[in-house]
Order: C-alpha cells, then structure tokens, then sequence
C-alpha cells in the first residue's frame, strides 16, 4: 500500500501572498469566461457566486496539474451519507461520477477528508484497493488514478469538500499541493458568500429563505470582525470568515451572531498551533491522510 503522505512532507498551509496571487488569477478567468473585461465589475448574486466556484475548479485544473475539480457541501457527515448533499461545481463528467460514486458507496475520500477535517491525499488509488471497497474499484474503472479532497472549513465549521482528481497515478508536489489549498480557501470564501445569499441550511439538508443574511456593509458585522480579529489575533478578513462560519453551522441570520458578538454573548477562542483557524492544512503525521 502506497504511504500518501510520503510526497507533502514539510508542505506548508497556503499563504496570503499565495491566495492573493490565485485570487487575481481566478478574477482574470472568470472575466474571460463572463466575456468582460478585467475591470469590469463582477456578476453579483446567487449566479454570480456560482459562476466563480465554477471558476475555482477551472482554475485549479490549471494551476495544480490535475483532471478534474469539484466543490461539494454537505452539512454534516450523516447528512451527506443520507444524500444531503450537493456538488455545486465540477469540471468534466468524471469529477460528477466519482462524486455519484461516493454517494451510492457512501464512503470515499469526499466522506473521509469531512470527517477527519484535513486532506485525504491518494496519489494511486489502485494500490489503496482495501480502503474504499465500494467506491475504490469503481473509480479506477471509472478512471480516476489518483484523488486528493480537501475538507472546506472555516474553525471547526466544516462546509464540504474541494476535491481533484487525475487520470495518471502520482502524487501532487509541495508547490502543487500549497495552490491546491489555497484554492480550496477560495472556494471555501466564495461558499460563504453564496450562504449569505441563498440563506443557511434548514435541518433536512436543503436551503431556505434567507431573513437577515445581510450582506458585508452592516456596521455590526464590521464591528463584530474587528473584536473576533482581536480574540483570534487574525486579520479581519479571517475574523469574518469566522463569523460567517458561525452563522452558516448555526443557521443564525448573520446580523444576529454579529449582535451576540458585540454584546460579549459570543467569543472566539484563540486559533490552535496548525495555522489561523481556517482552511484545511496540509497532512503532518507519518500514515494518516
């Protein structure tokens, strides 16, 4: 059995520099791909949030050398083991049929990089034959040689998974696995966007309306990001990312945990030793994913 952390030894958690630099380059192809200029302004909306993880996978086809990509959300494992779950973007129809895969076996890498919140990293899932017996086989005939899912969180707050996959055996390189979560990070604050639109998750797995998802300008959210930015001691950004976070694990309307920011009823305690607190980090322990 291949050891699939073997090649991202010493890798790294995406950078800001890193995502500043993908973020630039996924604005360029999402106004290519909209047939507008650079500095044109952006698609807003529902649509427009959608548009762009489709762009999330595009990119990352590109850029990290893989097949395919795809962005998949779930609110829980058990949801998304009872079908409760939805992939929102996908490049190419393996990416669509490895995910119907995972959802009729109910297990594969999608399932384990949610549950365990860190990288599930296959660089040949022929020579993992006795990890995924219902999933495994089906994908290398399928034509998946390789898979590498990304768990999207934002904490402890899991929203799905950003997962890749490649018709060639091999392992992702520390530079290609550095841009991968980096775009996972993308995917992940795009994710949190489309929630405040869309509205948080109802309990049966599907979406309701939302009353009170306001948008970013609110005073209070401003307010309640620089108090979270220093209980965390993260920038502001990563403190809203937080705060968005909360609200789409609680179902809270944001402006309602932005309130219970301010009046101290909520507090975020200080991030742990693997990072700032959001995105998932790249596999540490010698034999676990």
């Amino acid at each position: 059995m291949s050891n699939e952390n073997d090649a991202f030894e010493g890798a790294a958690p995406a950078d800001e520099a890193r995502r500043r630099r993908l973020a630039a380059r996924l604005d360029d192809q999402t106004a290519r791909a909209n047939g507008r200029g650079r500095r044109s302004r952006p698609t807003r909306g529902t649509t427009g949030v959608r548009e762009r993880l489709q762009q999330v996978c595009v990119v990352t086809v590109h850029v990290v050398g893989v097949d395919g990509a795809g962005v998949t959300v779930m609110g829980s494992v058990e949801a998304g083991l009872d079908g409760h779950r939805d992939q929102l973007a996908a490049t190419g129809g393996l990416a669509r049929r490895l995910e119907d895969l995972q959802l009729t076996a109910g297990e594969g890498p999608c399932l384990d990089a949610f549950r365990e919140g860190r990288p599930v990293l296959i660089p040949d899932l022929a020579g993992e034959s006795g990890r995924w017996l219902g999933f495994g086989p089906e994908a290398v005939g399928a034509g998946a040689a390789a898979v590498f899912s990304l768990p999207l969180q934002v904490g402890a707050i899991r929203l799905g998974t950003f997962d890749l996959h490649r018709r060639t055996a091999g392992p992702l390189t520390d530079e290609q696995l550095a841009d991968a979560l980096a775009m996972a990070t993308l995917a992940t604050e795009a994710l949190l966007e489309l929630a405040e639109q869309d509205g948080p998750p109802d309990p049966g797995g599907g979406r309701e309306v939302a009353a009170g998802w306001l948008p970013d300008v609110h005073a209070d959210v401003h307010a309640a990001s620089g108090m979270v930015s220093a209980q965390t001691g993260s920038d502001v950004r990563s403190a809203l990312l937080h705060i968005r976070a909360h609200a789409f694990g609680s179902g809270e309307p944001i402006h309602e945990v932005a309130r219970r920011i301010i009046d101290r009823d909520l507090t975020f305690p200080l991030p742990d030793d693997n990072g700032p607190g959001h995105g998932p980090t790249a596999p540490d322990e010698e034999g676990e994913p």
